[in-house]
């Protein structure tokens, strides 16, 4: 069985588990106030291309996106996305458990509409009764989106724009990033985002790491008394070296970009293998998760000898199913693919 499930099926880098024996003996300070931790830091701004940032580490996404979320909002604001957004769909209500709502807006392809945000901001604010509805204090968005798309400079600006005007903020939840920066459509940089979001993350647990995620607050705007906060909702690990060494190891010698670049490398053969047996695509993802309409026979033959994953239904006879590449993602993985569509088709 060969496995396009999911791009964190995997284990962690080999240059990460290797780095993590390499210091396992070694004695450090707790909570992240060791030098791992500070060293990944240091190499992330350089990464960004800059020194005024405050950047801390957190284990998974859901727990990210609740715990950034819930400290930058005041207690009568919620948060904006996208109808198909991860914190509106997948989190089991992690955000709401927060007190906080989460206002899902009108989507394409993964992405809020534009003209839908601004109508949204303005409408609110217009009505004399919002004083006694929940406040818009956050606009939410994924980079890539669910559907693995991606914002463009242009899109991201425009948002950013529209945050600001409005006075909330934009915050981008990168658990894939690595996979949206290495596209070969994108023209949105490590750097852009910062300049654009209000806070963000790049993702590890996706791209390479065994766990972790790295916050970016972009305007000396971390909340008071983070560490506090993070520890009030049981998320502090003590020991914070494990998510420092594998950040700094992934931010080391380009390793985060280069192994991003093999799962796009991988998504691209892998797009061909079925669109040159005239499979059709649910959407036009340029990023590491593809989604494929298969006949329901087609799904359950293909699905013994191989893992993705069920998106939606698509009509009586056939299914929109998830493939997604990865860093660990091999020439020999797509190989084995290859042979097995030609069994079963």
């Amino acid at each position: 069985m060969i496995s396009f499930e999911s791009d964190y099926n995997n284990g962690a880098h080999p240059q990460i588990i290797r780095r993590l024996s390499e210091t396992n003996s070694e004695t450090a300070p707790g909570y992240g106030a060791d030098r791992f931790c500070e060293s990944a830091k240091e190499k992330i701004c350089r990464a960004i291309g800059k020194d005024n940032l405050q950047v801390e580490f957190l284990v998974g996404g859901t727990q990210t996106n609740a715990i950034v979320i819930s400290t930058m909002l005041s207690d009568n604001e919620g948060v904006l996305s996208a109808k198909t957004g991860h914190i509106n769909l997948h989190e089991g209500g992690a955000i709401e458990y927060t007190g906080h709502k989460v206002t899902e807006l009108e989507q394409k392809n993964g992405k809020i509409l534009i003209p839908e945000l601004k109508k949204y901001l303005s409408d609110f604010f217009a009505d004399e009764n919002h004083e006694h509805m929940v406040a818009p204090g956050m606009v939410y968005i994924s980079h890539p989106t669910e559907y693995g798309t991606l914002y463009t400079k242009e899109e991201l600006t425009c948002i950013s724009k529209i945050c600001r005007e409005y006075g909330i903020s934009l915050f981008l939840d990168g658990a894939r990033l690595g996979y949206g920066l290495l596209s070969r459509e994108t023209d949105v940089s490590l750097k852009d985002i910062a300049e654009l979001c209000d806070v963000f993350y790049i993702g590890g647990t996706k791209v390479g790491a065994l766990c972790g995620e790295a916050v970016v607050f972009t305007r000396n705007n971390k909340p008071k008394h983070f560490l506090t906060s993070i520890k009030k909702r049981g998320a502090l690990l003590a020991k914070g070296r494990l998510l420092g060494i594998q950040f700094d190891t992934l931010f080391t010698d380009n390793l985060y970009f280069e192994i991003s670049k093999n799962a796009i490398d991988k998504a691209e053969t892998l797009k061909e293998l079925f669109r040159s047996r005239r499979f059709k695509f649910f959407i036009d993802s340029p990023t590491n998760q593809q989604f494929v309409i298969l006949d329901n026979s087609v799904m359950k033959k293909l699905g013994e000898k191989v893992s993705f994953s069920y998106w939606e239904k698509y009509d009586e006879n056939s299914t929109v199913v998830r493939f997604a590449t990865s860093w660990a993602t091999t020439d020999d993985d797509l190989k084995s693919l290859s042979e097995i569509l030609d069994e079963v088709i």
